[in-house]
């Protein structure tokens, strides 16, 4: 599964045209609804609704007919309906089509206005939920991106040597054998009794994991997110004395990568044990809203938007499946809040989120009975 890149998310964030449309659809991964093609019909029927939307803003149908000419071609591609995950958001303008299929739960929804609704991708790029995933064999050494929702590989095939052959410059594959045999479960990383030859062969681990780490150093060295690594037992605190990356997970993903059927099984397999972490931090960040100097808290929508503007926000609390509509007129940094959406305000919301995001800060979508203040529909915690 392709991670949802935040280079995306950014060119997704920075078009704008009149009209953007953003269409968010929930999506069935197998069974009864597959076969009969319900997500298919659902999307076509959201269409044409937004057909109608449109011509209410003026827009001819000639102009509709040609920018949705890519949505039209995707109901008639029955292989691509036969292939979804939890959610489909379809961004679109005249000229302009993406199409992403993520496993996240959406509701059907609309938005129609000059720029792309992105709310709903958001739980995509919390900063607490990213990780780097290192799938660790003698054999073989790949490194993924990974958060709740998506995983993708990077490429490290220049950082790092891809085999402990390539490092040590022998044949190992019977000594590691040996070394297994001998040392089914080995709790630390001294040797004890074991003879020389077993002592030759974790240095030469140690001096393998040496290379992966200095190579990874090239893609971590700014990080602060968790790097947890799948690993065989007996290798993983070997690779504990040869890193230096500050933010090793200290628990491995249990077994051999290998025996996973697949990279999707891996990635729930390293959530499993990354659960405790990602809790821990989401709580963490609602305590400090809490017991923060109220200075440093706001729940008032007329303040945290300009706040944000100004780069002040550090993490924002958003209701779930809410949203704030009306305007915000960054020259003045004031906000008009409106009841209803309409041709001419936006989503405060989505406009929230977004920034924050671009800003490199955090954003929750909570259901309203775990909001920090339930009274309001956002929350904020600023940096200063």
């Amino acid at each position: 599964m392709p991670i949802l890149t935040k280079e995306k998310f950014e060119k997704l964030a920075k078009f704008t045209n009149k009209p953007c449309v953003s269409i968010f659809l929930p999506t069935q991964r197998l069974g009864k609804d597959v076969l009969e093609e319900k997500d298919r019909i659902q999307l076509k029927s959201q269409w044409k609704k937004t057909n109608e939307k449109l011509r209410e803003t003026g827009l001819s149908q000639e102009k509709i007919d040609k920018m949705g000419k890519p949505l039209e071609d995707l109901l008639g591609d029955g292989d691509f309906w036969r292939h979804q995950s939890d959610g489909l958001a379809i961004f679109m303008a005249d000229g302009f089509f993406e199409k992403l299929t993520i496993p996240v739960n959406f509701e059907s929804f609309t938005y129609i206005g000059e720029h792309f609704y992105l709310k709903p991708l958001i739980p995509m790029f919390s900063r607490d939920n990213r990780f780097y995933l290192l799938s660790l064999q003698l054999d073989n050494v790949q490194l993924f991106e990974g958060n709740m929702y998506s995983i993708g590989e990077i490429d490290i095939k220049d950082l790092i040597p891809e085999r402990l052959e390539d490092r040590v410059g022998y044949d190992y594959e019977e000594k590691t054998l040996q070394f297994k045999s001998q040392n089914p479960s080995i709790g630390d990383t001294t040797m004890h009794g074991q003879g020389a030859a077993e002592r030759d062969r974790k240095n030469e681990f140690l001096r393998f994991f040496r290379a992966v780490d200095k190579g990874l150093h090239e893609v971590l060295k700014e990080e602060k997110v968790p790097l947890i690594v799948a690993c065989q037992d007996y290798l993983f605190p070997i690779y504990q004395e040869a890193n230096t990356y500050k933010n090793l997970y200290t628990k491995p993903v249990p077994g051999n990568p290998s025996d996973y059927e697949n990279i999707l099984a891996l990635h729930a397999a390293a959530l499993d044990v990354l659960a405790p972490q990602f809790d821990k931090e989401k709580q963490d960040k609602m305590n400090q809203f809490r017991d923060m100097n109220p200075a440093r808290t706001s729940t008032s929508v007329t303040e945290i938007i300009p706040a944000i503007f100004e780069g002040k926000v550090d993490t924002l609390f958003l209701q779930n499946r809410e949203d704030i509509w009306g305007k915000y007129n960054e020259d003045m940094a004031s906000v008009d809040l409106q009841d209803e959406p309409n041709s001419d305000n936006i989503s405060l919301m989505n406009l929230a989120a977004v920034k924050v995001i671009e800003q490199g800060g955090t954003v929750y979508l909570i259901e309203k009975e775990f909001m920090p203040e339930q009274d309001s529909k956002m929350n904020a915690v600023y940096r200063y």
